[in-house]
């Protein structure tokens, strides 16, 4: 299977089902074969008397919209069809029937034929009953222009809020249609996708990205091939504010600032999302956003791979509105914009191991520098052995200690002449530098050694006080498959007083001895499962080994 469905021809009935059981909502009868949600407290005898109910929906596969967006403040009930479906107008005059008192009723609806077929009939039918209802017809893409009929899409949400915070407030009906036009009068959204969605049961369809789709997947004005999110993000904003800059509306000026929506179509991941955000408040300028919403899944079209935006102009009664309380479970609220306060860090060291025009010992110096080399050359070995246990970048963290050392060699800002001061400016360039747990685990034992060294001046055994450290905070010890099996040993040999060259075969015993270890405790390969680690070498050991074989050599 490639998407959690279960029948396809079930999916809408299982979406209302699991949305009517978590909250405060009452659903028509599966046996009526009309798919209706109403608020669970609403009465057309009481809260009908006083207040307006708003009524929106449409064809589903636009989660949240609607059944999210019923709650006290915004809608008071929604109609669903099927995906991308109209419903009838017997579950419209159905759901009409339901809610409508003598405060009358207000159909919310996006400018589609059906809906507009469907829901303007069920209105007729029930003004023919004595009830009082009126329609709204929202329009708001911007995208074909010159269109007799452009369609609804995202920002009909805005509309049913603006209409939910009316009613609560006991607003007449045909003030509340007055306002909710004014509204879609100063609003405007496009939209762009990567993809197009797959409905249930169907096969992807293959599309060239597009600008301009409809949410019922509708073909997009034009092919595009954004190379950016920040290109994507202008192929949507210019001509949207083009769109809006040529209304011609009294008194007003469509150029912003803007109530701002950010809407994900459907499949877009959180991070994409927030680089998307970023792009669309730094190319409207921040000066010209007042409050944004989202970015979130808010007016979607199954799984498509886009997102749209709605510019609105920031009036008072719309941003009065739009911040106002709902119970309304899938509305983010909206936020102020504002540009951020900056702090400047303070990265100051108590004892900064890192001065310029250091001392030098040329011997230290070369060792060093052989081990930079052996790091810098091991990189996609490395890379390589972590790739099959690990997410493959190893070699890459090695490398980036390894040209932090190098960089401050070159500056001689490291003192090679004296091990404490040396190994404790090693430990701050690698927690400044090096990045993931490896570069933290071997800061903490160069900067424990270094602190040993110059109280008792004995490198093994500062070396063994470093490692005990790395463990007790990193929690690997021997036969975890770590780093820890090539360090402890050739540690182990140096305080012991055996050579360089002993130390080193100590260190590449101990590495060849992890690819015999199918069970890791500690690091990513913790995770992985026994037959993957078969054979293969662990990166931090094999990077260890080939430090101590550069040293001795």
């Amino acid at each position: 299977m490639d998407r959690f469905y279960n029948a396809p021809e079930n999916v809408v009935d299982e979406i209302l089902c699991g949305v009517a059981t978590s909250a405060p909502l009452r659903i028509a009868e599966p046996e009526s074969g009309l798919r209706i949600l109403i608020r669970k407290e609403w009465d057309r005898q009481q809260q009908g008397r006083e207040q307006v109910a708003v009524l929106s929906g449409g064809g589903a596969g636009h989660e949240p919209a609607h059944a999210g967006f019923v709650g006290e403040g915004m809608l008071t009930g929604v109609i669903s069809g099927s995906l991308f479906a109209s419903p009838s107008v017997e579950a419209v005059l159905a759901a009409i029937r339901e809610v409508c008192g003598d405060a009358g009723c207000l159909l919310v609806v996006k400018n589609y034929t059906g809906d507009r077929l469907n829901f303007g009939l069920a209105a007729e039918r029930a003004r023919s009953e004595g009830l009082d209802v009126a329609m709204v017809i929202v329009a708001d893409d911007v995208a074909i222009g010159e269109a007799p009929q452009p369609r609804g899409i995202a920002g009909t949400l805005l509309v049913h809020k603006l209409a939910g915070y009316l009613a609560s407030k006991q607003t007449p009906l045909d003030e509340i249609r007055a306002q909710a036009e004014s509204l879609c009068a100063h609003m405007g959204s496009m939209g762009m996708a990567l993809r197009p969605a797959a409905q249930p049961g169907h096969a992807l369809a293959s599309h060239s990205p597009e600008l301009g789709l409809g949410i019922h997947n509708e073909t997009g004005t034009r092919e595009v091939d954004p190379q950016s999110a920040d290109e994507a993000m202008s192929l949507v904003l210019e001509p949207l504010r083009n769109a809006l800059a040529a209304r011609k509306l009294t008194g007003h000026n469509l150029a912003g600032p803007w109530i701002v929506m950010l809407n994900d179509l459907g499949s877009c991941s959180t991070q994409e999302l927030g680089v998307l955000a970023d792009s669309l408040l730094r190319q409207l300028g921040i000066d010209q956003v007042a409050h944004l919403i989202g970015p979130a899944p808010l007016m979607t079209s199954l799984d498509m791979h886009g997102f749209s935006v709605t510019l609105l102009s920031a009036q008072d009664a719309f941003v009065t509105a739009l911040t106002a309380p709902t119970k309304a479970p899938a509305w983010p609220g909206m936020k102020a914009v504002a540009r951020p306060e900056h702090f400047t860090p303070d990265t100051r060291q108590d004892r900064d191991a890192l001065s310029d025009d250091a001392p030098q010992d040329k011997g230290v110096t070369a060792s060093l520098q052989r081990v930079i080399d052996t790091l810098r050359q091991a990189r996609e070995e490395l890379d390589a052995l972590d790739a099959k246990s690990g997410d493959g970048d190893a070699g890459a963290s090695m490398r980036s200690g390894a040209d932090s050392i190098a960089a401050a060699l070159e500056a001689s800002r490291l003192n090679t002449q004296a091990l404490p001061s040396l190994f404790a400016g090693i430990g701050q360039l690698l927690a400044r530098d090096m990045g993931g747990s490896s570069g933290v685990l071997l800061s903490i034992l160069f900067t424990a050694a270094g602190a040993a060294l110059d109280q008792r001046g004995e490198l093994g055994t500062a070396l063994a006080d470093g490692v005990e450290k790395m463990q007790a905070y990193g929690g690997a010890k021997p036969g975890d498959r770590t780093m820890v099996d090539a360090l402890v040993p050739a540690i182990e040999a140096l305080r012991r007083g055996e050579s360089l060259q002993q130390a080193a075969q100590a260190a590449r015993d101990g590495a060849q001895a992890t690819a015999a270890l199918t069970q890791a405790n500690a690091g990513r390969s913790a995770y992985v499962p026994e037959s993957a680690l078969k054979g293969v070498v662990d990166p931090g050991a094999e990077a260890v080994a080939r430090v101590f074989e550069a040293l001795a050599a």
